[in-house]
This record gives C-alpha cells, sequence and structure tokens, in this order.
C-alpha cells in the first residue's frame, strides 16, 4: 500500500520510538508486570496519544490508518504498550464523537498530552463482552446517579485517569438501553479490586473496577441517557482494527525473527534456511501476515471513508488479525526449535501476547457469530 508523507512520517517516527525507547524495556515490562508508563510518555511527546483527535481540540487529526500504523509499530517491540495505547485512543474517539463541550475541553488536551490515561469498562465477571448482560447500574437520584457493580479485567485499571464505563440505567425499558458514564479516578465510591496475573500482555495491568454507591453527576454521561448502542460503532470500530493493528505489529516481529534465525543457525553445515520444511514455515507465515495487513489497512481506510461505513470489514480484519498472529508466533517459534521455547528469546512472548487479543474488544467466537448473521442479512446482536 502506498502512503501519503504524512503517514510515511507517523510510520517511521512510531518505529523509531519502539525501536529505540520500548524495545529494550519490553522484556522487563512483561517479567516484571510494570505498567508501561515511560513508553506512553514517549508517545504523548511524539503526539500519538491525541492521533485522531481533531486539531481543533489540540490533537492531531491523522486518519484512522495512521493510528492502525503507531499500534503496530509499537507492537513490534512492547504489545503491552500498544493495547493500552488503543485503549487510551478508543476513549478519545468515543468522547470526540459523543461527549460533551465540557467533558471535551476538560479532558480531550490533559489525554492528548499523556497526563490523563483512559480505560474502556465494559467486561464483567457474569456477562463477558457481551453488553446485553451487564449488570452495573446507576440509579438516578436527583442531578446524579447512583453507581453500583463491578467491572472484570479491564486494561490499565488502577493505572488510569480516566474511564468510559457501560452500565444501565433506571431508566432503560429494553434489552438495547445502554447508557455510558465518564468516570473518574478519586470519585468517592469507586474503588479498585484484584489485578490479574495474565498469562501474557502482562504490562496492561488488568483489572477490576469496583463501584459501591458511587455518586456521579449527570453531566458525565457520555451522549444521552440509553443512547450508547447508537454510538458504539463509531468509537469501538477504532478498536477493532487498533487490536488488528497490533496483531500485525506481533507477527511481523515474529516473521523477522524466524528470517533471521533461518539464515544464520545451521545444521549439518548449512543455515536451516537451506531445508525446505523451514522454507515452507516462512512462506506461510508471510503470506498470513501479508493478508492481514491488507485487510486491515483497508478496514481502516473504510473508516474515514463516506458513512455510514459497513462493520462487517472491521469484524473480519479483528479476527483474522488476531487469529492470524498465534498462527504465525506458533510457527515462528517452530523455526528457532527449543531455543524459541526458552524464556531467553521473546517467541514464547510474542505467543502469550498474541493469545489474549482474541479476547479483548470482543472475543473471536462473538465476531463469528456477529458477522454469520450479518452476511445473513441478520442483526448482529
Amino acid at each position: 500500500m502506498n502512503f501519503n508523507e504524512e503517514q510515511k512520517m507517523i510510520q517511521e517516527t512510531a518505529s523509531k520510538i519502539a525501536r529505540e525507547e520500548l524495545a529494550p524495556r519490553a522484556a522487563e515490562v512483561d517479567r516484571q508486570q510494570i505498567f508501561p508508563r515511560y513508553g506512553l510518555q514517549k508517545l504523548a511527546e511524539a503526539g500519538f496519544l491525541g492521533i485522531t483527535i481533531p486539531q481543533a481540540i489540540g490533537g492531531g487529526g491523522s486518519d484512522t490508518l495512521s493510528f492502525v500504523l503507531v499500534a503496530e509499530a509499537i507492537a513490534k517491540a512492547c504489545p503491552s504498550t500498544a493495547l493500552v495505547f488503543v485503549t487510551h485512543g478508543v476513549v478519545s474517539r468515543a468522547l470526540v464523537i459523543a461527549g460533551g463541550d465540557e467533558q471535551k475541553k476538560s479532558l480531550l488536551p490533559a489525554m492528548t498530552m499523556g497526563k490523563k490515561l483512559a480505560a474502556f469498562a465494559v467486561t464483567e465477571s457474569s456477562s463477558g463482552s457481551n453488553p446485553f448482560a451487564i449488570t452495573t447500574k446507576a440509579v438516578s437520584d436527583g442531578d446524579d446517579f447512583i453507581v453500583n457493580g463491578t467491572k472484570h479485567f479491564i486494561t490499565g485499571a488502577e493505572e488510569a485517569d480516566v474511564y468510559l464505563v457501560v452500565l444501565r440505567t433506571d431508566q432503560a425499558k429494553s434489552p438495547a438501553d445502554f447508557s455510558a458514564l465518564i468516570i473518574e479516578k478519586g470519585t468517592p465510591g469507586f474503588s479498585f479490586g484484584k489485578k490479574e496475573d495474565g498469562m501474557g500482555l502482562r504490562g496492561t495491568s488488568d483489572g477490576e473496577l469496583i463501584f459501591e454507591d458511587c455518586r456521579i453527576h449527570k453531566t458525565s454521561l457520555l451522549g444521552v441517557e440509553n443512547g450508547y448502542l447508537a454510538v458504539m460503532p463509531k468509537f469501538v470500530g477504532l478498536g477493532m482494527v487498533g487490536i488488528a493493528g497490533v496483531s500485525l505489529g506481533i507477527a511481523q516481529a515474529a516473521v523477522d525473527a524466524a528470517i533471521e534465525h533461518a539464515k544464520s543457525r545451521e545444521i549439518m553445515s548449512q543455515p536451516i534456511g537451506q531445508y525446505q520444511g523451514v522454507q515452507y514455515l516462512i512462506a506461510e507465515m508471510s503470506t498470513s501476515l501479508a493478508a492481514a495487513r491488507a485487510l486491515t489497512y483497508s478496514a481502516a481506510q473504510q473508516m474515514d471513508g463516506p458513512p455510514p461505513p459497513s462493520p462487517l470489514p472491521l469484524y473480519m480484519a479483528k479476527l483474522y488479525a488476531t487469529e492470524m498472529a498465534i498462527e504465525v508466533t506458533q510457527k515462528a517459534l517452530q523455526v528457532h526449535g527449543g531455543t524459541g521455547y526458552s524464556r531467553e528469546l521473546p517467541l514464547e512472548r510474542y505467543y502469550r501476547d498474541a493469545r489474549g487479543l482474541t479476547l479483548h474488544f470482543t472475543p473471536s467466537e462473538m465476531l463469528k457469530g456477529m458477522l454469520g448473521k450479518m452476511l445473513m442479512g441478520m442483526p448482529p446482536f
């Protein structure tokens, strides 16, 4: 794909930050479960935390493909940083699309500069990622809502500052009536529970958000009450292609490592890359990666096209790219043999990180069900 000059510059800058600032710390982030605040600040200094926020509000005003290019470049070095970046970008886009003037004014400049990090809270223990089963509730009390409930597996959990919390209000009259509140850290009644000890993406600080009689003014509503489902596709789609971009970055790192190893590792006095079996693996990995990249870039470009964009390419890109990353990292590990299974090399980390992406921003099985229904002309939910 041919990029314009701005996209080339963004990709080059993100790659430089990833290579010089993120990659040297990635293994430690994983081993010690360190939230990558240092790397996020470097991204903020480059203007990437506000890359899709309009320039009139202080952001970069770049397109969705540029956002994906940054996510891909970061993930090639540190997928944990990339996932936090994507989540932050989704909440930023939500505020741009549905936020009130005061919300935009008070939050977006700080979010762009990295002074406030954002988290997206949908998942619950009894509902998973299915919003129709959420139980967190906000009860009207004069000019306020009283919020009660618990959110699980939230990226950025205790490390974030601003939370987009999806819930139901006492005015909900149908299963499709959802609302979203913007809740900031430090609000009375809002606390944090268990921090997850995950298999991969260990720097994302996934954990619980607990709301116990948490009083929030009604001006904290994102958009209108019961209106979340109408605006959700306009910003959750950014998460879909963002996660696809993260998958591309992980897979590219795995392919690069496999090719380098195939050239340098010798058995019986010749590089293993001379063996047809290894060549097959590298050909399969590279082809799958190229297909996922084409699908993802196309979906990203569509998001900035004439409305309303179809969600099908977004769902397909997320589904295919995340599953592709598991396949590619597994084969790259196989190329490395026993050394790939060792924690001395990053291959096992690539595999663990890739595996988690099939669960974030709608699990693969839910996406398949949604896609199947839509392709047959049925509502996705």
